[in-house]
């Protein structure tokens, strides 16, 4: 089960504990916002939409810190890029645990954005580098799972916080606890080095490549359909989970929503989900795996807007929730690396996935105005219905890519 683990050098393992704990923390840096919402709303006074507004900008600049992060990874260095994007959402989110007003906070906000979204493009493609490429969707599924394990720190975090400090601390002292993904940085610094596909690609005088070089003739076509991929499965997943918590307890008057035993549910299936498809990926391939997962996310997000639902149920549905929204992720670092030669990977994995990341922000933006037409469920199943079929369309359309040797690939797109 474990024999992609066991096929890694001891410095490919360092590499994808490197990877691991990089994203990882930096879940947990982005979560702990959404366990502190209540709380500013509580002290500072500010609306639901301003609250939002800080999201929806922390993921816009992800956007951008995403691009921007590729485009250094493939001119300075996978390794020093990842370590430039830990210290930068590391440093904001501590700066976050300072603020005293909604402009500040949406400001420190916005510029962690930057470095997490960078982080999974430095660190994906890293990792895909290291590995041989019949392993090559298990290990980048296993990072990608790590997003759960941050997750779970974050809600952890929240409880220990918020239980034992007053809410005028509590909410300041988790962001201050987010300076420690910046203890990452020096582990990385002395014992990860850049994949051999890399420095090799540089040793033989690779050139860089032009900034818009992803958008050329060789390669338009592959990266729009890279970013309707992803556009469609981040679409789905904001529009799942920002909104259905709303619907249930508002309109189903569940209670068990907002629990602790929800959301642990909810993580456990994020994290077995990650983890399926990370096999699945391997053995399946990726665009099987892709409509496996889109197809489910789907199902189950209609299911949840047009069954009626009791708390029981709720609860134990929120397990294929997490499962099929989160695990439908684990192909895409794998993916996105077997679509472009190493002097564009980076800049090519790190658009297409951003590019999806900030326009699917817009989602729960456009769920809740048209839900000022027709019910929130709806509106819900509309959007997430909409986005799961881009993610159909999107991989019918892009070539299977798996067992593909990174060296191979030529500078022109597929």
């Amino acid at each position: 089960m474990f024999d992609w683990y066991s096929s890694l050098s001891p410095s490919g393992r360092r590499t994808f504990w490197a990877c691991c704990g990089g994203y990882a923390l930096d879940a947990m840096d982005v979560q702990i916002y959404s366990f502190v919402v209540p709380t500013l709303i509580a002290l500072w006074g500010i609306s639901n939409t301003q609250a939002g507004a800080v999201a929806t900008v922390a993921l816009i600049m992800s956007a951008i810190g995403g691009w921007g992060a590729g485009l250094l990874s493939d001119r300075f260095g996978r390794v020093l890029t990842l370590q430039i994007t830990i210290g930068c959402f590391a440093l904001f989110t501590f700066l976050s645990g300072l603020t005293s007003n909604f402009g500040e906070i949406l400001v420190t906000r916005g510029l962690q954005g930057l470095g997490f979204g960078g982080e999974w493009a430095a660190g994906s493609v890293l990792m895909a580098e290291v590995i041989a490429p019949r392993h090559r969707g298990r290990a980048v599924g296993f990072v990608q799972s790590s997003w759960s394990w941050g997750w779970a720190l974050a809600a952890i975090l929240a409880t220990l916080m918020f239980s034992l400090l007053p809410q005028q601390i509590a909410w300041r002292m988790l962001f201050f606890i987010g300076i420690l993904p910046a203890g990452v940085i020096f582990f990385i610094r002395r014992l990860v080095p850049d994949p051999e596909v890399y420095t090799a690609s540089r040793a033989a005088g690779a050139d860089h490549a032009p900034l818009l070089a992803i958008f050329k003739p060789g390669f338009l076509w592959v990266t729009v359909r890279g970013s309707v991929l992803a556009l469609g499965a981040q679409g789905g997943y904001y529009a799942i989970t920002t909104w259905l918590p709303t619907f249930l307890r508002t309109e189903r008057h569940l209670s068990v929503i907002g629990s602790g035993a929800y959301l642990g549910v909810i993580i456990t299936g994020s994290f077995c989900g990650y983890i399926v498809s990370a096999y699945l990926n391997d053995l399946l391939g990726r665009r099987r795996t892709f409509l496996v997962f889109a197809v489910g996310s789907m199902a189950i997000a209609l299911g949840y807007t047009q069954i009626a639902i009791s708390d029981g149920l709720m609860l134990v549905l929120g397990f294929p929730l997490g499962f099929f929204a989160s695990g439908i992720f684990s192909g895409m670092g794998a993916l996105f690396t077997e679509l472009y030669p190493t002097e564009l990977r980076g800049s090519g994995q790190g658009f297409c996935y951003n590019f999806g990341r900030g326009f699917a922000a817009l989602f729960p933006v456009l769920v809740g105005y048209v839900a000022g037409f027709i019910p929130l469920g709806e509106s819900v199943g509309l959007f997430a219905g909409g986005a799961y079929a881009l993610v159909v369309v999107a991989a019918l359309l892009l070539p299977e890519t798996r067992g593909r040797e990174l060296h191979s690939l030529a500078a022109a797109g597929d």
